[in-house]
């Protein structure tokens, strides 16, 4: 097998760059930073990368945000490496680390890279790769996947300034999620923290994995710890407590109050006495409790 070729060229017609089969879709956040810098400095800093295949057709390998930046200035060329005779598993690899190395990712998109650049190394260096390195009768699938991952996290840590316990928890996130799940959980209305990544990690079966996924994606559940809780509720036919949280407020105010020292309590009274006059006034439809108590 060749190794790949680079062919250096000055500039590329941005019209002949297909895009295809990208690990995530570029940021409106990342490609305005880019623009704003270029507008700035009055040049792009580094070159896209391409690969040209046997047909002579051009596709992208690592510069997504680059090139959507050049197109949204309506340039019509941009600086670009070619490269020949180049494997999928290479374009990705180099993808994967361009994004690492370079772009500002959430959590979400560095734990599916980093599982990305697990898979792919592997197959470079199939040394590395879980069922090389053996242990015993009991332990043998066991050792060689722990061996296979500490082999991968230490490299990638070193390359790129992390922990391997960081890695190696980013790793078993990223390699728990689809497609699907990838694409509903981009569009969930809150980030996803790796917290909640590594709870999805550890769903036990499909049915659960999928309504963590889901509840999060709508909103539904304020973290995947607490969607994993519902599910496993309602399998038990347990429906879960809904929190009142106007009641909640009262309780903690009364809590307060009874411990208060009486000098405590009067400083503040005196500190919120408009705001009192304005509920003791208000009329009593406007003022309640949970439950619908009126408040007096």
């Amino acid at each position: 097998m060749k190794s790949p070729t680079l062919m250096k060229r000055d500039t590329v017609a941005i019209n002949l760059i297909d895009v295809e089969d990208r690990l995530r879709p570029v940021s409106e956040a990342g490609i305005n930073s880019l623009i704003a810098s270029i507008t700035e400095l009055g040049v792009m800093k580094d070159p896209i990368h391409l690969r040209q295949l046997k047909t002579g057709r051009l596709v992208l390998i690592a510069g997504g945000h680059r090139l959507e930046a050049a197109r949204r200035l309506e340039w019509t060329e941009i600086a670009a490496q070619i490269w020949t005779d180049v494997t999928d598993d290479w374009a990705r690899l180099m993808e994967v680390d361009d994004n690492l190395a370079g772009a500002e990712m959430n959590a979400l998109d560095t734990a599916v890279f980093l599982a990305e650049r697990k898979k792919v190394y592997e197959k470079l260096h199939p040394e590395s790769a879980a069922g090389v390195f053996k242990g015993n009768q009991h332990t043998g699938n066991v050792v060689a996947d722990m061996m296979s991952v500490t082999s991968f996290a230490a490299a990638t840590a070193e390359k790129f300034g992390m922990t391997d316990r960081h890695v190696r928890r980013m790793i078993s996130a990223g390699s728990r999620l689809n497609r699907a799940d990838l694409q509903q959980l981009r569009d969930a209305p809150k980030p996803v923290t790796l917290a909640d990544l590594q709870v999805i990690a550890k769903s036990s079966f499909q049915g659960e994995h999928s309504y963590v996924v889901s509840a999060l994606a709508a909103g539904s559940a304020k973290s995947a710890a607490h969607a994993r809780a519902a599910f496993a509720a309602q399998s038990k036919g347990i429906q879960p407590i809904v929190k009142d949280p106007v009641e909640d407020a009262y309780k903690a105010l009364m809590a307060l109050w009874a411990r208060a020292p009486k000098a405590a309590k009067r400083r503040f009274v005196d500190e919120v006495q408009s705001d009192l006059y304005d509920i003791l006034n208000a009329p009593q439809s406007t003022v309640t409790l949970a439950d619908g108590e009126d408040a007096f």
